[in-house]
Formats: C-alpha cells, structure tokens, sequence
C-alpha cells in the first residue's frame, strides 16, 4: 500500500539520487586530472586558528600537500546539473516535477551556490598561498557568512512565515520566536558551516558524515510531505557518496572550503526548513563535538595558557596520540551512525 501510493515519489527521490551519484562518479576522474593540470594543489596550513605556528598539525600532514582540492566543485556542480535536466524534463513534459521548488529548494540552492563561491575563493587564496593565513581571514569569511544566513532567514520570515521551532518532545507546544527567528537562523546556518569545515580533516571523514546527515533530513522530508526537499537531500548524499569513493584514504582529492561550507551551511538550511533544528546537534552530533573541542581549546590557551588537547579539532587529538586516520574515521563513523538514527527515530517519532 505504502509503495504503491508513493511510487511515483519514491521513483524522484532514488532515480534524482542515483543520477547525481553517476553523473559525479563518471566526472571524477576528469575532474581530478583537470585539477592536476591546473595545479589545484592543498597547501598546508602554516598558522592555526589561535595565530600560533602549526608545527604538529604539519607535521602530521605534510605528506598530503599538493594532493588537489577543491572537490567540493564537483559535488554542489552535480547537484546543479541534476536541477537543471530536472527542470528541462519538468518542462517537457517527461517528468512531473522539478527539484527547482520555490517553497522547498530554492534557499537551500542559493545556500549551496553562495556559500560555495565563497569556500571557493578561499580554497583558491589557499593553493596560490595568498593571505596571511593561506585564504580568506576568518572575519572576512564569517561577515560573508553572516550576509548570506541573513538573507536566508528574512525569506523564510516574510516569504515563507517561519515564526517558530517545534520540540522534538511530545506535548511540548512549538517555541514562538517572531524576528527573533531571524537571528536564529543566522546562527545556525554559521554554526554549521563551520562545524562541518572544522570535521573536514581527515579522507573520508566529512564525506561519510554529510551522506548520513543529508540522507536522514532526506527522510524526515519525505514524511513530512516535502518530497521535493527529500529528492534534493538524495541527490547531495549520491553526489557526496561518488565523492567518497575517490576520498577515501589515500584521498585523491579533498573537497575544500568550497565542499565542507556550502554543504554545511545547507545541511542548516535544511534542518531549518523541516523545522527540526533541536534535532540538529543529535544528527550532526560528531560536527558538534569538533566544534567543541575548538572552543574549548581556544578558550584554554587564552585565559589558562595551556591546551586541553593535543590538537583541535578533537580527530587530530587522536591521530596526534597514535590512532591511524582511518581508526579515527571509522570510529567518528560509527559515533556519527548511532547518534543519527537516534536523532532520526526522534524526530520521525514526534511528527503528526
């Protein structure tokens, strides 16, 4: 009963997400060869976030520097080709709908192009070697940030009428926020990205997280009738996944600023436009505790003098103490799998 009732949904969401898995499959090694020529190279950074000299991180990973980057290109570039042939089909008649939706894809889209260019532009500084940081300062990056959370969160205040955010807690009524909505959204929307680019250290470990990620949001759509959102979740997570592929260690090449901000910051959208926000942080809860371990070791270096952990984020802590990358991948894996089918179950088990 249920298949047959939502064939024809079902049919959008797996054939949008095997398209984007193929279409960035076959690209890959292209795509790869065309970054080699252009000598798309990562440089490893030299200063870290607190402004002192990244010995340990280099020498940690001196041997990945010139592996190419900018991956990220070829995932957001898929997932905009597929809502391209989408809405040449729609228009002809072959199929019915078009994963260019105004109410259910349009901000996550602009989210994704937008935040995109930016990582781009920083992933280009960083190959070249331009800037003190090798890239786009970090207040530079987080005013962008903020310019285009903001324009996301007064659409979805004025043209969609997003107001308030629902309690995964049954009886709980939805917290009423008005424009202060605005502000929240801001936040989540930067909190994200950066968690996400903060995660993105290790081959593989990113990649693997965003698939489960946008493929629980994808389910948490579709039950709540947003079955175009869900079809576009499916399309970023075979994309992601075809991206993985070439990723996993050794890393033929990494996906960059432009991959980990553009899919982290429409990660956000997302858990914002299935009003499932206080779901976030169990879903994405591996994105959380790196961002954590940030903070907490900045705050510590600054008013205590001393670290906390070998080195932030936490996965290179644990490479630092002797665990090979792939140990910590898998293991952040498998944290990152329970922990979203926890937040997933929670979700589906409180939506009317």
């Amino acid at each position: 009963m249920f298949l047959s009732q939502n064939f024809e949904k079902l049919s959008l969401i797996f054939g949008s997400s095997i398209t984007g898995f193929l279409i960035a499959f076959i690209l890959a090694p292209w795509f790869t060869r065309l970054l080699i020529k252009f000598k798309i190279g990562k440089q490893i950074r030299e200063i870290a976030t607190s402004g002192e000299k990244a010995e340990l991180f280099n020498a940690l990973h001196a041997k990945k520097s010139g592996t190419p980057t900018m991956g990220g290109l070829l995932i957001w570039g898929t997932v905009l080709v597929v809502t391209l042939i989408s809405r040449i089909a729609s228009g002809f008649g072959i199929f019915d709908h078009s994963l260019l939706n105004r109410k259910e894809t349009w901000i996550p889209l602009f989210t994704m192009i937008t935040c995109g260019v930016l990582g781009a532009i920083d992933d280009y500084l960083n190959v070249k070697g331009l800037g003190t940081t090798k890239g786009i300062s970090v207040k530079l990056k987080t005013f962008w940030l903020v310019v285009f959370s903001a324009i996301g969160g007064w659409w979805f205040y004025s043209k969609l009428g997003f107001t308030n955010i629902s309690v995964p807690i049954s009886g709980i009524e939805p917290i009423e926020l008005g424009w202060w909505y605005i502000p929240l959204f801001i936040f989540i929307i930067n909190a994200t990205a950066n968690s996400v680019n903060f995660t993105d250290g290790l081959d593989g470990l990113a990649s693997g997280l965003l698939i489960m990620s946008f493929g629980a949001f994808g389910i948490i759509a579709f039950v709540k009738g947003m079955f175009i959102l869900a079809a576009l979740c499916g399309v970023i997570s075979g994309a992601i996944s075809a991206f993985l592929w070439f990723n996993v260690p050794p890393a033929k090449f990494y996906m960059g600023d432009t991959g980990s901000l553009a899919l982290g910051a429409t990660l956000g959208v997302i858990a914002m436009l299935t009003d499932q926000v206080l779901i976030l942080p169990i879903i994405g809860f591996i994105y959380v505790i790196e961002t954590l371990s940030v903070i907490i070791q900045l705050f510590s270096k600054k008013f205590f003098k001393r670290k906390v952990f070998k080195i932030a984020p936490i996965h290179h802590h644990f490479e630092q103490s002797g665990w090979a990358e792939f140990t910590v991948v898998m293991r952040f894996w498998i944290i990152g799998g329970i922990m979203t089918a926890t937040g997933t179950i929670l979700a589906l088990s409180t939506l009317k």
